[in-house]
């Protein structure tokens, strides 16, 4: 393997019904920033069926190149044409970097892809940049220290350790970054790309499954990833029906509710509404982390808030170390006083 033929820094812009998702404009975010670093160009990549139409979106986030592979073989996610586009994608074009999305989709799809072009792949990735692999030199082997190397990091032994992974001989350097981590690219108006169509060619085979039907459920869970104020309980709120006083508060403020792990290992709050290295990485400004100990498997999807607020008895929770703001009492006290002196700034302002 060349590596020297390997260029671009490239994005699977996941795309569900024709709607592309969120976490491929936070992948064209740090795209931009690692192609930067590299001097090369930023490519993405829109497999779909009709969906010609969706390309601009790509363009105006960040893409210097998007790559369209528009077949109706491709209209819903399967996971054997989808790994076939894709590894034709990286056979022809010979990517240096290639970044997908940790969602459902991209964690089956990323290890078949990186299986298939004989690569290592780093999944749930929370930091990405380009540095040296590795990253003190060996005494002696100065000479053998690799540059401009993708360095992956995500955490690893349940949280309790961060990993740093590099694949220094071979290509493309491929990771899976999880939703909501990476800063979504800005959008400007009017920006063009180049714009390839690339048929891989399709041959269906007993690895294709076929569809019968979708049925889509309807839930009336929130996204807390879209939130911009989260009132998030832990194992410290004693029980479900103690949450009516998260819920009170994120109703007075405009905000929504969000848990950690225990709180769904209790069957108290639904998966949806977890946030953590299990759950969702959130980025509110505003996050009251209430009852929460502070577990770094817990901190690990809530650290970029822009304020944090702790409620907890406990003075040593690890909590503390990472909010903005902190009070040491009985929540069951505390969160009613808060919600009753919003309502009140709220009904002052309203009279005047």
């Amino acid at each position: 393997m060349s590596l020297e033929e390997y260029k671009g820094v490239y994005v699977f812009a996941q795309q569900v019904d024709n709607h592309i998702d969120e976490i491929a404009y936070e992948l064209l975010g740090k795209a931009k920033d690692l192609a930067a670093d590299l001097g090369t160009e930023v490519v993405a990549v829109l497999c779909g069926s009709d969906i010609k139409n969706k390309v601009y979106h790509l363009e105006e986030h960040g893409a210097d190149k998007v790559i369209l592979i528009d077949d109706p073989e491709l209209k819903e996610y399967r996971t054997e044409p989808y790994t076939h586009a894709l590894s034709e994608v990286i056979n022809k074009f010979k990517p240096d970097v290639f970044l997908i999305g940790a969602t459902a989709i991209g964690r089956d799809l990323g290890p078949r892809v990186c299986a298939r072009v004989h690569t290592g792949l780093t999944a749930d990735c929370t930091v990405l940049e380009i540095g040296d692999f590795p990253l003190n030199p060996i005494p002696g082997k100065e000479d053998e220290q690799k540059h401009n190397q993708l360095l992956m990091t995500r955490p690893a032994f349940g949280g309790n350790t961060i990993a740093t992974i590099a694949c220094p001989e071979f290509r493309p350097q491929m990771a899976t970054v999880r939703p909501g981590v990476m800063k979504r690219s800005p959008k400007e108006v009017g920006r063009k790309a180049e714009i390839i169509e690339f048929n891989p060619g399709f041959t269906p085979n007993d690895k294709y499954v076929e569809i019968l039907d979708v049925i889509k459920s309807v839930k009336e869970t929130v996204d807390i990833q879209k939130a911009k104020i989260l009132v998030s309980g832990g194992r410290g709120v004693g029980s479900a029906e103690n949450f009516k006083l998260l819920q009170d508060l994120a109703d007075a403020i405009g905000g929504e509710v969000c848990c950690s792990r225990a709180v769904v290992d209790n069957g108290w709050l639904p998966k949806d509404l977890q946030v953590g290295q299990t759950g969702k990485t959130v980025r509110p400004l505003v996050y009251f982390a209430i009852g929460i100990s502070g577990a770094i498997q817990h901190t690990a999807g809530m650290e970029e808030s822009e304020i944090i607020i702790a409620i907890n008895k406990d003075e040593s929770a690890p909590i503390f170390d990472v909010a903005d703001y902190g009070v040491v009492g009985d929540l069951n006290k505390i969160v009613p006083l808060i919600t009753e002196g919003i309502k009140a700034q709220k009904a002052n302002k309203s009279e005047e």
